[in-house]
């Protein structure tokens, strides 16, 4: 007697058309949390009182050298804010985003995102369609992989407007040459 299975014998398939994680950069790792983690009501009370200790030193501190920090937690700038002045580049629609700056570039599709530093970056490429509105940005790494992304304008004539702001950026953070 022959015993038979049920369902396919083909193996699953791997690799960057079944999960997005594989190509190296595009997502992070999943977090594995410890054996000996805190429940999460815990963890913030623990992040609470944390804040509230380093509050007390810090006033502590300056209550011995006499320098009080009159500045609210509120008006301080975040990070995202404190790039250079130098030109941004963005273009976004409904499910895509890019973003090239200072920093380097930031591809966003739905909830993946990946981002380069100008030195991970070999080169950039532009495409916009003869016919449509889904203008397309490749970024080309050093090591042979590319990663496009499309934007949907609205209209066509937002094709021109993003490649003469994306040059300006590439004009001033990009830096072609052997290394």
């Amino acid at each position: 007697m022959e015993q038979q299975r049920i369902g396919s014998s083909s193996k699953p398939l791997e690799g960057a058309g079944f999960d997005p994680a594989f190509i190296p950069g595009l997502s992070s790792p999943p977090k594995a949390e410890p054996e000996d983690a805190k429940p999460p009501e815990e963890a913030e009370e623990s992040e609470e009182t944390a804040e509230a200790e380093s509050e007390e030193t810090a006033e502590a501190e300056s209550e011995e050298t006499g320098v009080v920090d009159e500045t609210p937690a509120a008006e301080e700038a975040p990070a995202e804010e404190e790039a250079s002045d130098g030109p941004v580049f963005e273009a976004a629609d409904r499910r895509a985003r890019i973003t090239a700056d200072a920093k380097g570039v930031r591809l966003r599709l739905d909830e993946e995102a990946c981002e380069f530093r100008w030195d991970e970056i070999g080169a950039i490429e532009t495409e916009a369609p003869r016919f449509g509105k889904r203008f397309t940005i490749t970024v080309h790494t050093p090591d042979r992989r590319w990663y496009p992304i499309e934007i949907e304008a609205t209209a066509r004539s937002r094709f021109k407007e993003w490649e003469t702001s994306l040059d300006e950026v590439l004009d001033a953070y990009f830096e072609e040459g052997d290394d």
